[in-house]
């Protein structure tokens, strides 16, 4: 009996476990794990939302007082601009009403009863689309923002009015005192200005109190050609309260209070200047 050679025996292997690999995660696998997680945090978000209680209407408007009120203090600045531009042009605008050339009488006449009667929001819109964002002087370039076009738009309607009140203060004097002055040997120009316009102040301060009360109502008239004033800003905050339809009237509440809490005292100030002064 033969035995088999060791080169043909049969060798048994040890046994080795194959190593297992992770799994790995394919493009479709990590979308799968991001919209699961931000899902979960989205879920999340909402419950805290829901859960927190929303901010009384009281609250909202002392959470936004600061803000509104800066909107506030720009209504303010375009009303003293545009009056102070306005009465400058408006009493030059006046006196060449009562100027012996007749040419320019009847200009300034014209000029007068154009911007006084025409709708000041239509004065507001060529004023913003007539006038250039910028002008070029030498090589300096000027721009011209919202609301130095806004100040000019209020300043026009404020020209012709101040222009017809020194028009009317200055035709109210009696005539008598021309002669007077005439009599004296003063000038026409003496006249007007060291006799006429001083008994004229007190006639030409309320009306010009009253236009400065209409202009600075008329200032919120500047948020429909895109000035951020007060009313623009309110509509910004009851857009970022969610638009809540119970916040609509104290927001705007507001804003209508400050107008009257700053105007109501300019009225009662005129009607005691006219009974002081007795204007009639």
């Amino acid at each position: 009996m033969t035995r088999p050679s060791p080169t043909n025996l049969p060798v048994l292997l040890p046994f080795r476990s194959a190593a297992v690999e992770p799994p790995r995660l394919g493009p479709l696998h990590i979308v799968l794990i991001v919209a699961a997680l931000s899902g979960l945090a989205l879920g999340a978000a909402q419950a805290q939302v829901a859960t927190a209680a929303p901010l009384s209407p009281l609250a909202v408007v002392i959470k936004w007082t600061p803000l509104l009120l800066t909107g506030f203090a720009f209504n303010l600045l375009i009303s003293f601009a545009a009056m102070l531009i306005g009465t400058v042009a408006g009493f030059g605008l006046g006196l060449a009403q009562l100027g012996r050339t007749a040419i320019i009488r009847k200009v300034a006449w014209v000029l007068t009863q154009f911007f006084r009667n025409a709708p000041w929001l239509v004065l507001l819109f060529f004023a913003m689309f007539l006038i250039p964002f910028q002008v070029r002087i030498g090589g300096v370039t000027i721009p011209l923002p919202d609301w130095l076009k806004a100040i000019i738009g209020f300043s026009l309607p404020v020209m012709a009015n101040v222009s017809e009140i020194v028009r009317g203060a200055v035709r109210s004097v009696p005539t008598t005192q021309w002669e007077s002055a005439d009599s004296l040997a003063f000038t026409p120009r003496q006249t007007i200005w060291m006799i006429i316009l001083p008994q004229c102040i007190k006639r030409m301060l309320p009306p010009w109190m009253n236009v400065y009360s209409l202009v600075t109502m008329a200032t919120v008239q500047a948020s429909i050609v895109g000035v951020t004033e007060m009313l623009t800003l309110t509509a910004q905050v009851h857009a970022a309260e969610g638009g809540r339809p119970e916040l609509f009237a104290p927001l705007y509440g507001f804003a209508l209070l400050c107008f009257f809490v700053y105007c109501y005292p300019i009225d009662l100030m005129t009607s005691r200047l006219e009974r002081r002064f007795q204007v009639r």
